[in-house]
């Protein structure tokens, strides 16, 4: 399947512990597809971690893309009237942008761009990065997971032992998610044994 050209949204939230797997995999998918456009939510694009500072993140960002981060709700508006994307894919999708999803909150950049994304009946795929999927997380999870247009990178439980309720999603496996979901199915096996999750 040539998937060269495909108009790909990339969008990153706050899972801080794994922006750098995240940047790996806007790589790989810029490779495989060609320019992707990339998204960030407001706390990604004004709070430095440990993990980094937010000015850092984004000019990575923007030289992997070699176009401007979209960080404002004004911003991703237009995604949805203007057609922009033919995929868009959240990684990380935190537990709270989950439950955004899930209960159709629209109050930053990546969930306006989920949902202007979503009304033009094209493919959302999610990868997710939260400590509690098997917690409070998990209803949402389920509510999404039977949402229409919208796929799941393949995810497990990354800690079992140390954190029972969190899930994480094989970031290496989105271009693959990607791919499948332009065939509009979902990438399988979804559910992926802690040897096959990520940290």
């Amino acid at each position: 399947m040539d998937l060269g050209g495909l108009r790909v949204g990339f969008a990153f939230c706050g899972s801080f512990c794994t922006m750098t797997k995240a940047l790996d995999a806007l790589e790989q998918t810029a490779a495989r597809f060609g320019p992707v456009t990339p998204i960030v939510s407001e706390t990604v694009a004004s709070t430095d971690t440990r993990f980094g500072t937010a000015h850092d993140f984004m000019r990575e960002m923007e030289r992997l893309c070699d176009q401007r981060v979209i960080a404002t709700v004004a911003g991703a508006e237009p995604i949805g009237p203007r057609g922009l994307l033919d995929v868009l894919a959240i990684c990380p999708c935190t537990g709270n942008t989950l439950a955004k999803l899930a209960h159709g909150v629209t109050d930053t950049a990546v969930t306006m761009a989920a949902k202007a994304h979503l009304r033009n009946g094209r493919p959302l795929v999610l990868a997710l990065a939260t400590n509690d999927g098997l917690g409070a997380s998990a209803p949402n999870l389920g509510t999404m997971l039977g949402r229409k247009n919208v796929y799941l990178v393949p995810f497990g439980q990354d800690d079992f032992a140390g954190k029972p309720t969190s899930l994480v999603a094989d970031f290496s496996l989105l271009p693959a998610a990607i791919e499948a979901a332009c065939r509009g199915e979902q990438l399988q096996p979804v559910l992926l044994g802690p040897a096959r999750s990520e940290v």
